[in-house]
Order: structure tokens, then sequence, then C-alpha cells
């Protein structure tokens, strides 16, 4: 016999001071609310309702354990309401991660509007390029822009495909020379990304058909902003993604090389830990992303 059905049985008892009463209200025959009480009782090893043939009472141990019933059920029905409150409409703490190149140009822009959708909600966002644990971590959400996601048990949503650019300040340019070749570009100095999961080596695309040239160079770092800095103050050459050099490129701080050599396109993915149910605070930011990320992307009308 379900116990927390018992207890409610047993609270709806000694609340009318009646059997067929609490009878009635459950809808539950006067033989299965005794059937309730007796188990209650012999589950307990105490009597705790006193009955005779004209009224019935609750004993001393009886209202001890009254008082405690109430207590639980009322707690569990102040549970029920709030998980209902929480999966009926976004809300509570968002923790959500992404790379900075994207995050600050992109989502911080985009932020307040999604707020403002839903104002039951509170954001926490931090930047990180390193591959973040969801589930050891706490985080409800991860952006993150690569060419493909290792296997996991995570859930993956693939927004957009990302196009990767080659560029240059002018003044490096005119200093060391224009590759015309990629594999010209082992004589010059690369900006290494450390995160990659090939930080020596480039590979392309292009007319010669795949293309992997061996890189190195004298700055090397772990973010993406650090790197197009690197190439607007001209230490060497950056294979970085469009919507972290698309306004650096526009302003002539740098110039995009060997346009008919394509590096291996990334994509952004949103990234979040598995459930049966996903919360209403993941879906409705999975679904605004979604919205404004439609391939092609236009990054100057996103941002």
């Amino acid at each position: 016999m379900d116990r927390l059905e018992t207890l409610r049985v047993f609270r709806k008892v000694a609340d009318r001071q009646s059997f067929s009463a609490a009878a009635r209200e459950l809808g539950l025959s006067n033989a299965a609310v005794s059937k309730h009480i007796a188990r209650l009782e012999a589950d307990l090893g105490a009597r705790l309702i006193d009955r005779t043939t004209r009224r019935m009472s609750l004993t001393e141990a009886g209202r001890a354990y009254f008082d405690r019933c109430v207590r639980v059920l009322d707690d569990l029905a102040e549970a029920d309401q709030a998980v209902g409150r929480l999966t009926a409409a976004p809300r509570g703490l968002l923790r959500v991660t992404a790379p900075a190149s994207f995050g600050v140009p992109y989502l911080s822009r985009l932020l307040p509007e999604f707020m403002a959708r839903h104002p039951e909600l509170s954001v926490d966002l931090s930047f990180n390029d390193r591959f973040v644990d969801l589930v050891e971590e706490g985080v409800d959400l991860a952006v993150r822009i690569r060419t493909d996601l290792p296997d996991s048990q995570l859930v993956v949503r693939r927004l957009a495909p990302v196009e990767r650019v080659l560029c240059a300040a002018p003044a490096y340019l005119a200093r060391r020379g224009e590759p015309r070749h990629p594999r010209e570009l082992n004589a010059h100095d690369c900006i290494l990304y450390t995160l990659s999961t090939t930080p020596g080596e480039w590979r392309f695309e292009g007319p010669d058909g795949t293309v992997t040239v061996p890189i190195n160079g004298r700055f090397r770092c772990n973010n993406g902003q650090a790197m197009l800095a690197a190439a607007e103050g001209g230490i060497g050459i950056a294979n970085s993604p469009i919507f972290s050099v698309a306004a650096a490129l526009r302003a002539g701080r740098v110039k995009r090389l060997l346009p008919d050599w394509q590096p291996p396109a990334h994509a952004l993915y949103l990234v979040y830990p598995p459930g049966r149910h996903l919360s209403p605070k993941v879906r409705a930011f999975a679904d605004f992303l979604a919205e404004r990320f439609v391939p092609p992307v236009d990054w100057d009308a996103v941002a």
C-alpha cells in the first residue's frame, strides 16, 4: 500500500473526525479507508485513533503523528508547486559558458533582449575558451565553436557554420611579404592557438586539394581576442573565425590572406547535459539563440 496515500487518508480522517466523511471526499470505500488506517497503525506499532460506534478521536500518539503528517504533506505540496512554477516558465538561475571572442561581442549584446523576455530568470555568463565539464561545474549550457565535438553523453545542437579566415596586419605584410600559397606559411610567424587539437599545423582546402602545413611563430595563446590583438599589432598571421575578425577586416587593421584557400569550417554548437525533461530556462535560451543565428549568419546584423 502506498505510504504517501495512506498519510493523506489519515489526515483526512483526522480532519473530518469521520471515516465515512473521509471516504466520500477521497472517493474511497469505507473499507478501504479502514484498511489504510489499520495498516498505518500496524506499521507504527501504535494506536492512532480511538473508535467507538458513536465517535472517534486521536490518541496522544495519533495527535503527535498528525502534527508531523500535516507538515510533511504541506511541505510536499509546496515542493510540487515550486517545481510546477519552474516547469511552467523560465525561472531561476541560468548558467552559461562561452568563448570570450564570441561571448563578448554577441551573447553580451543579445542577453538584454533575452532577459527582458523572461523577467524571472537570472543569468550567470562566464567566458572560457577551455572545455568546461558542464555536469561537474554545474553549468546549464555551453556555446562551443569547433570543427566537430567529441562523443559524449551531452546533448549537442548545431546552429550554424562558422567560416575561418587567415589574416595579418598591413605592417606585418609590408615587413615579411604576403604568402601566395599555404606552403609558404612555414616561413612566416604564425600565431598559434594552444587549445587547438593540432596547434602546430594548419589545414586548407583549395585549388590543389587538401594541404596541411606545419606552422611556427613567436606568439602562442589560448584566447581568440588575444590572437586578434596580436595580429593587429603585427606579430604574425592569425587563423581566426570570421566573427572574431570581421570588424578588423572592414576597418583595414588586418588583411585577408589566401582567399582561395579555406581552413576547415567550424560550427556554432549549443551543448547541455542530457535529461528526460529539458528545463524551460535551457530550452528558452537555446531557442532564442537559434532564432538569432540562422545560416547563413549575418554576423554584423546579429552583433
